[in-house]
């Protein structure tokens, strides 16, 4: 049974940082793709960064490349999101999502088969 377990959410400051992170269970990270999602009131859910199962690298959404870097630890069953320099428009509750497409970039939300609960972060001065 695979299970995605985000935490790490809260309210930070424009400017600031917050590390998400996704617990992993049922699989081994590195078998799927694995990435990142958001999703704000009133607007479609958006991918933000995915690590692919084929070459094993990360690919990012053009408007937070630069700003946030996806990892992994394998050993410690866990997917990562790093965000720096958050702005307002960051804010939006972000989901872990598996088995999709990540060839060159992310792919829809409706390829990805396995999803957290999501985590609200919240950007605010």
């Amino acid at each position: 049974q695979v299970q995605l377990v985000e935490s790490g959410g809260g309210s930070v400051r424009p400017g600031g940082s917050l590390t998400l992170s996704c617990a992993v269970s049922g699989f081994k990270v590195g078998y799927y793709a694995i990435g990142w999602f958001r999703q704000a009131p009133g607007k479609e859910r958006e991918g933000l960064a995915c690590i692919s199962s084929t070459d094993g690298r990360p690919y990012y959404e053009g408007s937070v490349k630069g700003r946030f870097t996806i990892s992994s630890n394998n050993a410690k069953d866990t997917l990562y999101l790093q965000m720096d320099d958050l702005k307002l428009e960051d804010t939006a509750v972000y989901y872990c999502a598996a088995n999709g497409y990540c060839t060159g970039y992310v792919g829809p939300a409706s390829m990805f088969d396995h999803w957290g609960q999501g985590t609200q972060v919240t950007v605010a001065s």
